[in-house]
């Protein structure tokens, strides 16, 4: 759901966010803040307003308490592209992987598939009637022209069939009727050349290559009335929608509204006094430090400035701290916000709270089969003290263990789902200690089943 940011405080923002995350105020009210000074930003003077650069932050805490989601519905929220991207996935330049502005390029293309499916939400009707009128051409060919009044008889006749068969049309009766339909034909994909650096940059669209050499391709097929209205749907929409507005749209909306999340930034900061591969770490943070102050990037959607984008960073610190960044980006990401461990009662709320409830997720999963599924409340607080338990004798992965342990009791059940249709499954603390016993007692199983 997009909501006018206009219409949000930081106080409803934070609110918003709790529907779907538990705990972590601080940093909720970190990205609300962060969010409502784009919309401050918009108002100002012009003169002022490319001053003011958006207040980057980094998130510190381990996997699993909520770091990646908070920023995923923040972007969700207010209807902005949203990329995520591991730091340790790109390298300095003449060393092999990914050039850092790959990720603008990346989020450009997000938000030209967020604005293409806008537009064609604005063109459905229209294209919808053109498709048609174009299939009771097909179903009712227009005749040869004989004289005036018989022209006059014939038209009067086509149109009482034609509202008959648009009628028929509509109902779906004539849904398995074949047709023949002029489509285009499958164009080449897009290929891009390798060659290290840049590699977006080289890209090179074969299939607009081909059309400036022999134009557009078409090709005749036979298919039913249902089959052929979604291609010539799809192909009128195409038609309706302007490309070039689409990308320009897109680029203005990765300026104002674009947030990058930059995941695992701790994996290269370089610990003074090392060498080796600190070195290449200290060069991938000098090669996203532009992109993070900001920069033009050349996109295929055209050139992208990062001024006003948002950076959101993440990451565990446990073997190194922020202050470990060189001083440059440390200075680009002014808020730093800890994320809390989360405790038991933490687990319990995340399990039935949030209106993406793990109870509620598998309830509605089940019921597909026709099994009613019931958690009783001392099975949700037995979950949980196994969760805190697990993440406390082994690696900590926070919510994610909720996962694993929802997936082991309920594997047998799952499985035979389809064979228990219409009965009620009541999920107990005995229940749940009957399918973890063997795994629990076992510490060492418990690593690799948990």
């Amino acid at each position: 759901m997009t909501i006018d940011l206009d219409q949000l405080t930081p106080a409803q923002i934070v609110e918003q966010l709790d529907r779907y995350i538990v705990g972590q105020h601080r940093a909720k009210r970190s990205v609300a803040i962060a969010l409502r000074n784009r919309m401050r930003r918009r108002k100002l003077p012009s003169e002022l307003r490319d001053e003011v650069s958006p207040k980057n932050i980094v998130m510190i805490g381990p996997t699993g308490v909520g770091k990646t989601e908070i920023a995923r519905r923040l972007a969700k929220l207010c209807g902005a592209p949203f990329l995520k991207v591991e730091a340790t996935k790109y390298t300095e330049v003449g060393y092999v992987g990914r050039d850092v502005e790959s990720m603008i390029r990346d989020l450009t293309s997000v938000a030209v598939a967020m604005v293409k499916a806008e537009e064609q939400a604005g063109v459905q009707e229209e294209a919808e009637r053109r498709v048609e009128d174009h299939l009771l051409e097909l179903l009712l060919p227009r005749p040869a022209s004989g004289t005036a009044t018989d022209d006059a008889a014939i038209s009067e006749a086509g149109n009482s069939t034609a509202d008959k068969l648009r009628e028929k049309l509509r109902a779906g009766d004539l849904d398995d009727r074949p047709v023949e339909v002029t489509v285009s034909a499958q164009q080449m994909p897009n290929v891009s050349i390798l060659s290290g650096q840049g590699v977006e940059e080289m890209d090179l669209n074969f299939s607009n290559f081909s059309n400036l050499l022999g134009g557009k391709n078409t090709k005749k097929k036979k298919a039913s009335i249902k089959r052929a209205r979604q291609m010539l749907l799809n192909e009128e929409i195409d038609r309706l929608v302007d490309m070039d507005r689409v990308s320009e749209l897109a680029v203005e909306r990765v300026q104002e509204m674009g947030i990058v999340f930059l995941d695992e930034l701790d994996k290269i900061a370089s610990r003074e006094g090392r060498n080796g591969v600190d070195v290449s770490r200290e060069g991938v943070q000098r090669d996203i430090l532009p992109i993070v102050e900001g920069s033009k990037v050349n996109t295929r959607h055209g050139v992208v400035d990062t001024t006003h984008v948002l950076f959101i960073a993440a990451g565990a610190f446990h073997m190194s701290k922020p202050s470990d960044l060189i001083p440059e980006l440390q200075g680009r990401f002014p808020i730093r916000v800890e994320l809390q461990q989360l405790s038991r009662e933490d687990f319990e709320r995340i399990l039935t709270q949030p209106e993406n409830a793990l109870i509620k997720q598998y309830t509605a999963l089940l019921g597909t089969e026709g099994v009613e599924l019931d958690f009783t409340p001392d099975a949700i607080v037995r979950i949980s003290e196994v969760a805190n338990e697990v993440n406390s004798s082994t690696e900590n992965i926070g919510a994610r263990r909720l996962y694993t342990i929802l997936e082991h009791i309920l594997e047998e059940l799952s499985f035979h789902a389809p064979d228990a249709k219409g009965q009620k499954i009541t999920v107990t603390a005995q229940y749940v200690d009957d399918r973890l016993s063997g795994v629990i007692e076992d510490r060492d199983l418990t690593r690799f089943i948990l």
